[in-house]
């Protein structure tokens, strides 16, 4: 489920309509600030109309009283027009920070949906870019540029239109050039989208390569890299700065051409009209109206030129944005098929899993766990005992072969229902920044809206209050992602106290004790035993003594998980694997 950062996307146009479509509940406030625009076209190509009107009819003639008139007619159309686009502008920019706060939403709803397959293969700092970046430079472009973009359209249309009727012949040889200039911007259109792609998967480079760098900072420190990570950071920021002055180049290559055809439009109808004039087939107020038509032209064509870079630039981040939003999740929940009784909580069946672009992790398991059991997987680093653990908990689903939870396949339960099946310590837990409070009720609605009092009395009661008082302020205790205030062996107390509240009917401990001492070790083990008789246990771990009161042990190695039998025998077992490895 990996996401690239470039590649062919589909036409300008065509994700154009589809972000529109995402955008269905503005297309009432899109219309009025359309017909906003049109308005404000009309009354802006009305103007040169008039002067021209003015000068052959009242300015030669001497009728000064006509002047004023008209001038005042001008003033009003004018003012109408400054109101209109006030209008038009405030009402674009609610739609432009509504699509923005309604994207980012979509985005990140969609993130949650995504198995950890995708942020395995994913860089989280080009997610956030994706999340930030991109989707401004859309914003940016629907709350500034759309309108612009549309409104030149209208005075385009209008002025040429203008244009045709005063003299069909010079109108048409002024438009030329524009003919010519839209030639050339389909040509280089997908040239300059490209380069903005790239740009923008550089960025998205960049803030991956920073994010890492601060997440790692403690390790840096600790083994004196800081050269290292400079010259990673180095090379991140230089092939950003040479992507984006080739997005800069791609970007205004239209504006000197686009200023080009307004100059030669100009000479054209200079030329054309001074001739005319002297053939006495033209006038001078249709000349200086002639002229401000082809401004009135030209100048919203060159705008066009800047318009149609932000343009490339929102499809680009669009395209990259629409790649997250298009993705589907691996794991779908699938209707249950026709499977035989069995007396098991758990079963594997022939499973095989490999991850992708790699090697086959597990080859052909199969194993049977029963209710209210405890069972430890043990074997040396990289046998596939987290893969195993992963399986259970549905994280992967097996390449090949059946898991079933309670006789039914285990892909047949909805999210909701397979976590509060399953509970999972892993370990090194994430933690949010928050309280010890909101870090225990994370993800559990029985306990959302419950008082401190309340909690306390449900810890108490789950045998719990010995873990709690390990914290200076109990449930208020502040908790850091950076781990400054609290131990990593307090942060797996609070994911042991998050887990358990939880009551799963199976509970899966992946080397959950690794980072606590011993007596608090051992003070686990208790709690443990306090779990319901009908509550499924899985261990994984390397230390021995956390799994001699197991009921059976499993032996994971090379991707084969086999009854282990005895504790001795997974001894001897595990230091023959590791001779082997």
């Amino acid at each position: 489920m990996e996401i690239g950062g470039s590649g062919q996307g589909k036409s300008s146009l065509a994700a154009f309509r589809k972000l529109f479509s995402l955008i269905g509940g503005e297309r009432h406030n899109l219309i009025v600030a359309s017909i906003a625009i049109f308005i404000n076209s009309a009354l802006s190509l009305l103007g040169p109309f008039l002067i021209g009107h003015t000068i052959d009819t009242y300015i030669q003639t001497k009728q000064y009283h006509g002047v004023l008139v008209f001038s005042g007619i001008l003033l009003v159309l004018y003012s109408a027009s400054f109101a209109v686009n006030y209008y038009q502008m405030r009402l674009m920019g609610g739609i432009g920070l509504r699509m923005l706060y309604n994207l980012r939403n979509a985005i990140f709803d969609k993130l949650q949906e995504l198995p950890v397959d995708f942020f395995n293969q994913n860089k989280a700092g080009d997610l956030i870019s994706r999340v930030n970046n991109d989707t401004d430079k859309v914003n940016q472009f629907f709350s500034q540029s759309l309108m612009q973009f549309i409104g030149s359209i209208f005075t385009m249309i209008g002025s040429s239109i203008f244009l045709i009727s005063l003299n069909p012949v010079l109108g048409l040889a002024v438009l030329l050039p524009a003919f010519i200039v839209w030639i050339f911007t389909r040509i280089v259109s997908p040239w300059v989208k490209r380069k903005n792609a790239e740009s923008m998967k550089s960025v998205g480079g960049l803030s991956a390569e920073i994010q890492e760098s601060l997440a790692n900072f403690k390790v840096i420190i600790a083994f004196n890299r800081r050269d290292y990570f400079r010259r990673r950071f180095e090379e991140a920021n230089q092939q950003n700065y040479d992507k984006s002055i080739l997005a800069g180049i791609a970007n205004n290559t239209l504006g000197p051409v686009y200023n080009l055809a307004s100059n030669v439009g100009q000479l054209i109808v200079l030329g054309l009209g001074i001739y005319l004039i002297l053939q006495g087939r033209f006038s001078l107020g249709l000349l200086i109206s002639f002229i401000a038509y082809v401004n009135n032209f030209y100048h919203p064509l060159r705008q066009i030129a800047a318009l149609w870079a932000n343009f490339q630039v929102a499809m680009a981040g669009w395209d990259r944005i629409s790649r997250i939003l298009s993705l589907k999740s691996n794991l779908p929940v699938i209707e249950n098929a026709n499977t035989e009784d069995s007396c098991c909580y758990l079963s594997f069946s022939d499973v095989s899993f490999n991850y992708p672009s790699g090697k086959e992790v597990l080859h052909h398991v199969s194993f049977n766990l029963k209710r209210g059991k405890t069972y430890a997987f043990v074997g040396p680093t990289g046998g596939g005992k987290t893969t195993t653990a992963s399986l259970i908990a549905r994280l992967y689903d097996p390449s090949k072969g059946t898991i079933l939870l309670e006789n039914k396949d285990i892909r047949s339960y909805s999210r909701e229902e397979r976590t509060r099946k399953i509970g999972f310590i892993l370990q090194e837990p994430f933690l949010f920044t928050g309280t010890v409070r909101e870090n225990i009720v994370y993800g559990n609605d029985d306990y959302l809206n419950i008082t401190n009092q309340q909690l306390t009395e449900e810890i108490v009661s789950a045998g719990l209050e010995s873990l709690l008082i390990r914290f200076e302020n109990g449930l208020d205790t502040k908790v850091h992602t950076t781990g400054d205030g609290i131990s990593l062996g307090q942060k797996q107390l609070i994911a042991f106290m998050r887990a358990v509240l939880r009551k799963p009917e199976l509970l899966i401990l992946d080397e959950a004790t690794s980072n606590i001492d011993t007596v608090t070790e051992q003070l686990l083990e208790v709690i443990l035993e306090k779990l319901p008789p009908s509550t499924t246990r899985v261990i994984i771990a390397h230390r021995l003594n956390t799994i001699e009161n197991a009921d059976e042990i499993f032996f994971v190695n090379s991707g084969n998980v086999i009854p282990a039998g005895s504790l001795d025998d997974a001894v001897n077992l595990l230091l023959h694997g590791k001779e082997e490895n």
